[in-house]
């Protein structure tokens, strides 16, 4: 069986904290990011693959390194939804001689805390799939939820593959209140097993459309990733449009359980599993009571007379909403998008392939970074035609490559970065690199860089 996590989103129901730049499965909202979570769930059960796309290369393989995963990785050179991304991996996996395994395909952004309930019902899921089944996990709601799609099924037996009467969108309050009573309708989590060669099938019937696109990708195009001229032809369509909602009964089978599931889609999500958290922070609550904390490290939090608040603190946005409505965060993110906003898509800090920055103060006269450079790890040579650079190591030791010079370093050692010199810094020591640069001139984008030579392909 091969495990294969989808890993894509564009960062808005969980902001200030998830963004563009920094989809909420990469954040650090629990101990480890939810693609964590879910490689080493995916791993239980084969070899994984993450299917992603081009534009979270670096921060796929920067998670990859810190989960010690042993996880492939297919690229989509963009998004175009998952009917696409299901029938690229079909057929990615045909090409391979694999039409006839079973795959289970997991959103990588979702939380699962029964981890042996969850492992129980994907080896159901298996025989069925490999019976010639589509096979689909139906939660069992716990309230009547608006936000979520719905599985009507034949029966509300739990653990146990039923058949499915239909798919149902995500319903007004009335009749999601209908669908608990009912007790035959689960929430659809967005997880399927299938076949290879079945689905294959299903897509040559049911959506010929999209097969006819993917049927033309070749093994040499992803091999040297030369796939957008192709990609660019697929319909932008779920599977669940595509395929599932076209299924017959005969080809479908959902498995009802009850395993601990959420799609962590809301701050009201997050502070329900975080009861009991320890946090960097302190959060003083006086004469108030339920309120929820997303804070910064060493930062201190009062509340006074407030109750049933959520609270999201980041070094360049606060979201302050009541319980129960964050789901209108994204109507926040829409409004943010009409104004062109940079704080809907990146941080004031950034996750690059050789560590990490954070910009700690941007004027018109200047702007200051600290800069994390992980052991063995190097900028690439590079140069900027509308700035200078000033450079203090304050940890660890390396060298600089200034006009082709070799420049040893280590803690406060300064380096001056003249405009248009080449140069780049690279860590020989075995702990993290830390210095600090302040940049000095007209423009301190990050598009004035021309780069030489890059470990990363970013050339």
């Amino acid at each position: 069986m091969i495990p294969v996590v989808i890993s894509g989103g564009s960062g808005t129901r969980l902001w200030p904290v998830s963004r563009v730049k920094l989809p909420k499965q990469f954040c650090e909202l629990f101990d480890e990011s939810l693609q964590t979570l879910s490689l080493k769930r995916a791993e239980k059960l084969g070899q994984p693959i993450v299917l992603t796309n081009t534009d979270l290369k670096a921060l796929t393989e920067k998670n990859i390194k810190t989960a010690e995963s042993k996880a492939d990785v297919l690229y989509e050179p963009m998004a175009k939804n998952t009917a696409p991304a299901i029938a690229f991996l079909c057929r990615y996996l045909e090409l391979n001689g694999k039409s006839e395994e079973a795959v289970a395909v997991f959103p990588s952004d979702h939380m699962i805390e029964d981890e042996t309930g969850f492992q129980s019902v994907i080896e159901t899921a298996i025989k069925e799939a490999n019976k010639g089944y589509v096979v689909t996990l139906g939660i069992k709601p716990s309230f009547p939820s608006t936000g979520y799609g719905y599985i009507n099924t034949q029966s509300n037996t739990l653990n146990t593959p039923v058949d499915v009467i239909s798919f149902k969108e995500k319903p007004n309050l009335e009749a999601a209140s209908n669908y608990l009573k009912a007790g035959t309708y689960f929430w659809n989590a967005g997880i399927f097993i299938f076949k290879v060669s079945t689905m294959i099938h299903h897509f040559k019937a049911k959506c010929p459309e999209v097969w006819a696109v993917a049927s033309q990708i070749t093994k040499e195009q992803i091999d040297s990733g030369d796939l957008k001229s192709i990609y660019e032809k697929f319909p932008n369509i779920s599977i669940d449009y595509a395929i599932m909602e076209k299924l017959k009964s005969s080809d479908l089978r959902c498995i009802p359980c009850d395993i601990g599931w959420s799609d962590v889609g809301s701050w009201d999500a997050v502070a329900g599993m975080f009861n009991n958290r320890k946090t960097d922070f302190v959060a003083v609550d006086f004469m108030s009571s339920n309120n929820f904390t997303q804070g910064l490290k060493d930062k201190v939090y009062a509340f006074i007379g407030i109750h049933n608040l959520v609270v999201v603190d980041t070094a360049d946005a606060l979201l302050i909403s009541q319980k129960g409505l964050t789901q209108n965060v994204k109507d926040v993110v829409d409004q943010l998008k009409k104004l062109d906003h940079k704080a809907i898509r990146e941080h004031t800090f950034e996750d690059r392939p050789w560590g990490r920055y954070e910009v700690l103060k941007e004027s018109e006269n200047f702007k200051s970074k600290v800069i994390h450079v992980e052991a063995g790890q190097q900028l690439s040579y590079q140069s900027h035609n509308q700035r200078e650079e000033h450079w203090v190591i304050t940890q660890g030791s390396g060298e600089v490559v200034l006009n082709e010079k070799v420049i040893p370093v280590k803690r406060g050692t300064y380096i001056n970065i003249p405009l248009k010199a080449k140069h780049r810094i690279r860590n020989t020591g075995s702990v993290t690199m830390e210095f600090i640069e302040v940049q000095m001139g007209d423009y301190f984008g990050e598009d004035d860089i021309i780069r030489y030579q890059d470990d990363y392909k970013r050339i």
